[in-house]
């Protein structure tokens, strides 16, 4: 197996949305990678900044291109582990990343269904990758809530 594969990054992405699940935040989490190397981490935040679009793909967007000096993340692969929403999705196609690999689908929210060319036509999209693991955390985190 090689150890930088997609279930690797997602296992990091997992790691983030434990650290939202730990600060009451809903538990999404999110890393951009870029060379096999991880150059930005982040999870949900909405609650802690009282900011609906502190959304983990959008913290970690900012976080990449600050880090790259650059808007443009061609050369990076967004791994979260929900289905990113419209607002992320229309991020991502603006950010023109170049590939999302995304755990559990949002069949309430997510991008798929109701902004399908939101990304940028060169980005590849990658789902289901641990798919029950992120969704176990998003189910249970809101089992406890109702």
């Amino acid at each position: 197996m090689e150890p930088f594969n997609d279930e690797y990054y997602m296992k990091r992405a997992i790691q983030e949305a434990v650290a939202a699940l730990e600060e009451n935040e809903i538990p999404v989490g999110a890393v951009v990678v870029s060379n096999n190397h991880i150059i930005a981490r982040a999870h949900n935040l909405t609650e802690t900044l009282t900011d609906v679009t502190a959304h983990a793909e959008m913290q970690a967007i900012t976080a990449a291109a600050n880090l790259l000096g650059a808007k443009y993340l061609n050369d990076c692969t967004l791994y979260v582990t929900l289905e990113p929403c419209t607002m992320c999705a229309g991020a991502l196609g603006w950010a023109q990343i170049g590939r999302v690999v995304y755990g559990a689908s949002d069949e309430k929210r997510g991008f798929t269904q109701f902004a399908p060319k939101a990304l940028h036509p060169k980005t590849e999209v990658v789902s289901g990758v641990m798919a029950d693991d992120c969704s176990d955390l998003i189910t249970e985190f809101f089992r406890t809530k109702r």
